[in-house]
């Protein structure tokens, strides 16, 4: 027997087919789920009593003040803050905003139920708390209101009161922290003013007892010797500029030449006498240059001119000593007075320190008070703000922007949705049910199941709802399924021309063995092979029902001695179709097929026959069929589609292996071909192919009969030739 190794199929395209298979075999069981799933959803949708909604906007903002525009306060954009909406919706939402609600709308007369004497305001915020929903309008700081309620008037007056009642809400709390703010303002101004008075005094009485003029006013007691020291430093620093100026410049002239002092002096240091000198000088030098060239030396006018000339150069000499002079005693003067400027600063530093240490408690004491004195005016400023801004009309923080409106339509149930919703989850839920059952189903589902837990070969797919071969004729659809079963074990067992005896074994009932193992005897014998099935199943026998005949005479009447072989085989309309029913069933049929007598029987048998099958009762069940297997030359295990699992499948390989058997094969039997797609090359194509197609090749011969068309007639082979028998 050939081994088939597992295999494993993983490509992405079989395991689609393989969910698209699951779906078509539990189609019914998707169906029905999806069939309750949606009916239910539908007739509780209708059942639901109608729930309108209504709802209103507001507009929030963070609380500010009115009196800042008024002075003149920049107060910049308010920047989008999330925290602040979300910390918005659980205030709307608390305790006293609905409690307030409860009472406006009297809920607890329209909520209380009809059986029922009081109904408490506590369990009436809790269900309006439930049928409210706060939401935020696309990342503003707009905020939906929405009330439901089976009553549409009652939705549209708690939506418009939550708004309301929440705008009240918050007026007041700015309201109360304003004037909470104006009591603590005061109370701390009365402090600040009880300080300023003790000050007072103490900066009073440090004036008298340490004798300190009051001139230097309230801001500090460094205002009059600073600015005495300033003003000495900047009149020594001008000193200082002024001496140094005047030693340069008196330097400077003292080492030039008379000549080079007669040219520069004046540029230097201008003097009326020595540039009048100077000019006087320049006329008579002209003068005696322009008589010379008339003259001689000698003469009384050049030499009166000359003397003249000699006499201005000494006065002017003489001034120049003069102005020299002055110069000098400026500049001594300078510095006498730069000398008596850094006097004065140091003297003027000196007094600051002095006064400094002297009234350093006192002017720490003025410095205290004045700055007392300018925190109790900023909290006297900021009462006035407040006292003002409470006066104000409020500019409320929170805008409604949209009343509630009375609701016209339902909003819950919605219909179409919840239908909608009820057969998606219907369809989801019947499609998971079925894979879920498909998980749990151990039983053989595919070809693969077979070949990966036994190890063999599928010799054929049987599909569902065969009769017997004799009565459906061998131009049957189903006719073809056996007839590949018959090539597939011919070449199976084809070790040896002797192997002839076939046994048909299941692990459980209602495999459909007998049907399997008769049609494939039906199927061999049209092919003209001498055909003898045995009827072994003694303890349900039913193969006598396939052939028409009685079961009163058989196989156990030969066995036990009662009849020869000659007497208890009929036979059947087919001349190559021989038959032995199994006969009365005896106390223990244990005995009778494993005695001498029956293997001699088998061995008989195959000498007059072709091929000899031994129908046998489920190997699980009883030994019987264990003792057949071991007698036949070749077993065939019918496995049936989504029965049992395929542990017991295991079991039934291993029974027939154990005792000598030659399994050369699975069959698998019961499969729906039309809705499992899988399986439809292996006999639904051979039907759809070959017979429809000679359907229609008989109809167009008849319409040729009638003179419409020439027939096409089909060949032999174009519908499925009978199976030779290999030789071996």
């Amino acid at each position: 027997m050939d081994k088939i190794p597992s295999t494993d199929q993983s490509s992405d395209k079989l395991h689609i087919l393989d969910y698209w298979r699951i779906i078509r075999v539990r189609f019914i069981t998707i169906l029905l789920v999806f069939l309750l799933t949606a009916v239910t959803t539908t007739v509780v949708t209708f059942l639901l009593p109608s729930t309108y909604m209504s709802q209103s906007r507001i507009s929030v903002e963070k609380d500010t003040s009115d009196i800042a525009p008024l002075l003149g306060m920049q107060t910049g954009p308010t920047a989008f803050d999330p925290y602040f909406i979300q910390t918005e919706f659980e205030k709307i939402q608390s305790q006293k905003v609905l409690a307030k609600v409860v009472e406006k709308c009297e809920l607890t007369k329209e909520w209380k139920p009809v059986n029922s004497d009081s109904f408490s305001a506590v369990r009436a915020r809790k269900i309006l708390e439930k049928s409210i929903d706060i939401r935020q309008y696309r990342n503003t700081s707009i905020i939906e209101l929405r009330a439901y309620d089976r009553k549409p008037d009652l939705a549209q007056r708690v939506a418009q009161a939550l708004a309301e009642v929440y705008r009240d809400h918050r007026t007041s709390l700015q309201k109360d922290r304003v004037e909470e703010g104006i009591k603590a303002l005061n109370k701390r101004m009365e402090e600040v003013n009880e300080d300023i008075t003790g000050m007072q005094g103490k900066v009073d009485r440090l004036r008298t007892d340490l004798g300190i003029s009051d001139a230097a006013g309230e801001e500090s007691y460094s205002i009059i010797e600073p600015e005495i020291v300033r003003r000495y430093e900047s009149e020594l620093i001008t000193a200082k500029g002024v001496h140094t100026t005047q030693s340069t410049l008196l330097e400077g002239l003292k080492a030039q030449s008379d000549e080079e002092l007669r040219a520069s002096i004046l540029t230097a240091h201008p003097d009326v006498q020595l540039d009048a000198l100077i000019r006087e000088l320049h006329t008579g030098q002209q003068t005696l240059a322009n008589q010379s060239i008339d003259l001689g030396d000698q003469h009384p006018r050049i030499k009166g001119l000359k003397k003249v000339v000699s006499t201005l150069e000494g006065q002017i000499d003489d001034r120049i000593q003069g102005v020299l002079a002055g110069l000098e005693l400026r500049v001594k003067s300078s510095k006498a007075q730069v000398e008596q400027l850094q006097r004065d600063v140091a003297e003027a530093k000196q007094r600051e320190s002095d006064m400094r240490e002297k009234g350093r408690e006192y002017f720490d004491a003025k410095r205290e008070l004045s700055n007392t004195t300018r925190i109790r005016d900023t909290i006297l400023f900021r009462i006035m703000q407040e006292e003002v801004d409470l006066e104000l009309p409020k500019s409320s923080t929170v805008e409604i922007i949209d009343d509630a409106d009375k609701p016209e339509k339902a909003v819950k149930p919605n219909i179409p949705l919840n239908i909608a919703l009820g057969m998606v989850v219907g369809l989801i839920l019947g499609v998971g049910l079925a894979f879920f059952i498909e998980y749990l189903d151990t039983s053989v589902k595919t070809i693969d199941d077979v070949e990966r837990a036994l190890g063999a070969a599928v010799l054929g797919v049987i599909p569902q709802n065969v009769g017997s071969l004799l009565d459906e004729g061998d131009e049957s659809p189903h006719a073809e399924a056996y007839r590949v079963l018959r090539t597939n074990i011919l070449f199976a067992g084809r070790q040896s021309e002797t192997q002839t005896t076939f046994s048909v074994v299941s692990g459980g009932a209602g495999e459909g063995k007998t049907t399997t193992m008769f049609n494939l005897a039906v199927v061999f014998a049209q092919q003209g092979d001498r055909v003898l099935i045995v009827d072994s199943d003694l303890r349900r026998p039913s193969m006598h029902r396939y052939m028409k005949v009685t079961n009163n005479i058989g196989l156990t009447n030969y066995l036990l001695g009662q009849k020869t072989i000659d007497e208890v085989i009929q036979t059947s309309e087919l001349p190559s179709l021989h038959f032995i029913p199994s006969g009365k069933l005896p106390s223990s049929s244990m005995g009778i097929l494993s005695s001498a007598k029956m293997k001699e029987f088998v061995a008989e048998m195959k000498s007059r026959y072709d091929y000899v099958f031994l129908d046998a009762p489920p190997i699980m069940g009883v030994s019987d069929a264990s003792v057949l297997a071991s007698m036949v030359d070749m077993c065939v295990l019918v496995v049936q589609y989504r029965k049992y699992p395929q542990l017991m499948t295991q079991r039934a390989k291993e029974m027939v292996t154990k005792v000598g058997g030659d399994l050369v094969g699975v069959v698998l039997n019961n499969i729906n071909i039309s809705q499992d797609s899988y399986y439809y090359y292996y006999s639904g194509y051979y039907y759809d192919y070959y017979y429809k197609s000679r359907e229609k090749e008989e109809e167009s011969a008849d319409d040729a009969k009638d003179g419409k068309k020439e027939p096409k007639l089909l060949a032999k082979a174009d519908v499925g030739g009978e199976d030779e028998k290999p030789k071996y």
